[in-house]
Formats: structure tokens, sequence, C-alpha cells
């Protein structure tokens, strides 16, 4: 999702929140994912609907006689003005209709109040399946098959709903990603639901709840909006803690001073 075009990306989104509003989230999701599977499995009709040289009225009618009476109306609204839209490549389109995907179920979530459930989940469940490898070989593996009903036996009510619906789409339908990548990749669109920025914080010991607030008071005043902090423990850690946000690593670990005392010596 990284190369999207801005221009285009924020006109369809703009369509599609004229018509998210009033639309079953949940719903509208599930179809939106759907919409891109079918995109990823028909790479004639994707590269047909996201030619720049065919007219956008043309590639509209086509994509209404496709999915009236099987999608929402929402659902068909959004996807037309995908079509309607210019990308660069082909493999945009699917992209830029599994994000708005992600978006609904972002916005589902933020409505029940579980928006910061699911940043927590996703994140967690990326550790479970570090900590896992034969779980991760089972979802990872291209010909499984039953994905979705092993995620709901393994996660089931001990998550958000929005949480199994974003891993499931990921395990089901990789795209090309690793499950890490694809959570990595959630992770961030969900926090973009609140322009918050996501911050990966290691350090040897449990930080405290006041000293996690603090130091997220510290990050939204260097960073001039609010960090939601993801927090690792790590023994092999030296004193300190480090912070990753984005490509950026702020690391005030022994042992992150003791190399740059190696490279000043070397230098």
């Amino acid at each position: 999702m990284q190369g999207l075009s801005r221009t285009s990306l924020v006109d369809v989104e703009e369509r599609f929140n004229s018509v998210a509003g009033s639309a079953d989230l949940g719903t509208l999701a599930d179809e939106l994912f759907a919409v891109a599977s079918l995109f990823d499995r028909e790479p004639g009709l994707r590269r047909s609907l996201s030619d720049p040289s065919r007219p956008a009225e043309q590639k509209a009618q086509t994509i209404r006689a496709l999915l009236e009476g099987k999608v929402s109306a929402a659902a068909m609204e959004t996807t037309v003005a995908a079509v309607e839209a210019k990308w660069s490549r082909s493999g945009d389109l699917a992209d830029a209709v599994e994000r708005l995907g992600v978006i609904a179920a972002a916005s589902e979530a933020e409505g029940a109040g579980r928006l910061d459930d699911v940043e927590d989940e996703l994140f967690r469940f990326g550790r479970i399946l570090a900590a896992n490898p034969d779980l991760r070989r089972a979802l990872a593996d291209p010909a499984a098959t039953g994905k979705e009903s092993l995620l709901a036996d393994l996660l089931g009510a001990k998550v958000a709903p929005t949480t199994l619906r974003l891993v499931s789409q990921v395990a089901a339908h990789p795209r090309g990603r690793s499950l890490e990548r694809g959570l990595e990749e959630f992770g961030r669109l969900v926090a973009l639901q609140r322009q918050r920025l996501v911050a990966v914080v290691t350090s040897a010991v449990l930080l405290s709840d006041a000293q996690k607030q603090r130091l997220a008071n510290w990050l939204r005043a260097t960073y001039g909006r609010d960090v939601h902090l993801n927090v690792e423990v790590d023994p092999k850690v030296l004193g300190g803690f480090s912070i990753k946000i984005g490509d950026e690593i702020i690391d005030t670990t022994i042992a992150a001073r003791i190399e740059e005392v190696r490279r000043r010596l070397a230098g």
C-alpha cells in the first residue's frame, strides 16, 4: 500500500467517507475485502478496470454490472470510486480497496470504543506468531485451508471482532506480504484512524502505567500528536529502553551508549 497515488487515494477516501457514515461498517469491510480478493484473482479484470486510457464512466458501468445485487450500496459506490481513479499500476486498485476495508473495520471498532483494543491485539498477535513457529507456518502456508476457522477457534471471544476480521484477512489473503508485514500495515492504518503514531518501546523490565503515561506525554510533545505505545519486554536490553517510531529509533540503552563510544574510539 506504500506506493499508492496520494491524489487518487484522497479522492477515493472522500467518496468512501460520504457513504460509510450510514453503512454497516463490519459488512462494508468484509465486502471491500472480497472485492480486493476478486481483483487479485482476476488480473485481466483488474488491468481493464485500472487502465487509465479507458473512460472512467465505462469502467464504472463494468463494475456496477459485475457487482449489482452482490454488495451493499456503500461497497458499490466505494468500488466505483476506486475504478474511476487513476493508478500508477494495476495492483494499486486492489491495494486501495483493501485499505478502505481496513479503515471501515477500524471505524467500526472506534464506534464501539474498542480501537485501542484492536491496536494492542494486532501487536500482541504478531508477538504470538513470533513465539509459535508451528502456528506461523500453518497460517503462512499458501496451500492451507480453513485459516479463518482456525483463527476463530484460537481467538474467538478473546479479541475484538475487528481484530479477528483483520487478522483473518492478513492470513487468508496475504497478497504477497508476510504475516508480520500484513499485521504491521493494518496496525498503521488502525492507528491513522485517530491520526496517531505507533511507537514500539523495548525495555528490560515492564514499564508501570505512570512511566508509560510520562513517556506518551513526552512523545506527544515531541511529535505534536498522540503516540500509541506498544511495549515489549526484552531481558537482554541493558538499562534504559529503545523506541522505534516508523524508521526513527531513539535508543537510551547502555548497549547503545557503549556502541556509540566504540564508534567514536574507532574514528
